[in-house]
């Protein structure tokens, strides 16, 4: 396993990340406990989660993943070789059942912290991140920004880093990091944070072949801002392991299960499946291979963050840790990009 230095810390994260949010839904608390220790035992040192999870979220479930963790913490004793990072659930339709408050207060902030911290069965979390803007704008799955006329937002980016702040003050949280979120948004913590304020350090957004709609605005954001993105869904909720192609329904898979999640299932999306499945073909890689080594290596990435729900998807995802796509395969990657361009979003 290779590891990337947190930006702006001493920490150092392996290039994979354990992604959780299956873990109450597609996956038991064992299989969670399993899917653990094989990571740990193969150098992945890096686990995120969020209070909202597991995915989809149900009421009865909220929380589930992070209790998974922490009871496995607890069990192992593990919690000092983990780097652990998690979420606070922002405004939606569907975190009704979290908090009565649903903006990014004070009141919402520590009330959340408090709650992880319990779920997790430990006394600080080393990275905390915004889940989603609290503003309308794009993200989970929207192209562009449309703006409601009439619509009212106060900006607040200084009154959540000073409520973080507290926290990273009495040692609960480490550093701060954003998610689903827009260049424009990301300048403005980074702007806000200037002020004594802690800085934001990582950004968390989906990265994958068939959406590379990071690289527009915020990648030279990270290379100019001393700020990394931790990629999810680089497998594209599964479609890049190829196993929906035509037109299969793997049973227990994530789109079997919950068919509206189908920001990957267009035709576009198909199309480009198949020209990357060719090419990974053609060089003797799984689809799997090729999707997750590209995003491995873009020198924005500090991890990848993979989900699996068996040991032998894990497996295959952390093994690419170790695959280095050549110039040529990667000239192929953007021949194809440049003719199915960001077919999801």
């Amino acid at each position: 396993m290779e590891y990337n230095l947190l930006p702006g810390t001493d920490i150092k994260v392996s290039k994979i990340c354990l992604g959780t949010m299956t873990w109450g839904r597609q996956n038991t608390e064992i299989e969670g406990h399993n899917q653990m220790d094989f990571a740990l035992e193969h150098g992945v040192n890096f686990f995120d989660t969020a209070e909202l999870y597991p995915i989809p979220p149900r009421e009865n479930e909220q929380g589930d993943t992070e209790r998974f963790i922490g009871s496995w913490f607890k069990k192992s004793g593990n919690r000092s070789k983990i780097i652990l990072a998690s979420k606070i659930a922002g405004p939606s339709s569907f975190t009704q059942h979290i908090r009565k408050d649903k903006s990014y207060s004070k009141k919402s902030i520590d009330n959340a912290v408090e709650n992880n911290l319990k779920r997790l069965q430990t006394d600080y979390m080393d990275l905390y991140q915004i889940h989603w803007p609290e503003r309308n704008t794009n993200f989970f799955g929207k192209r562009g920004y449309n703006y409601k006329n009439g619509e009212v937002w106060e900006e607040n980016f200084e009154v959540i880093l000073d409520a973080l702040k507290e926290h990273t003050k009495k040692g609960n949280i480490r550093y701060i990091g954003i998610s689903n979120e827009t260049p424009w948004g990301t300048m403005r913590y980074l702007r806000a944070s200037e002020n004594d304020r802690p800085r934001v350090r990582t950004i968390q957004n989906p990265y994958s072949l068939l959406n590379r709609t990071f690289e527009v605005g915020n990648s030279e954001i990270c290379h100019r801002e001393d700020f990394g993105l931790l990629a999810y869904s680089p497998l594209a909720f599964g479609v890049l392991s190829g196993k929906y192609r035509g037109g299969k329904k793997p049973e227990n898979a994530r789109l079997t299960l919950f068919p509206n999640y189908d920001r990957y299932s267009s035709d576009p999306c198909k199309k480009a499946v198949e020209a990357y499945y060719t090419l990974a073909e053609k060089n003797g890689l799984t689809l799997t291979q090729l999707s997750l080594a590209f995003v491995n290596d873009r020198p924005f990435v500090t991890s990848n963050i993979i989900g699996a729900t068996t040991i032998s998807q894990l497996r295959e995802n952390i093994e690419t840790a170790s695959i280095k796509l050549s110039d040529e395969i990667l000239e192929e990657i953007n021949i194809i990009h440049e003719s199915i361009p960001n077919p999801s979003t």
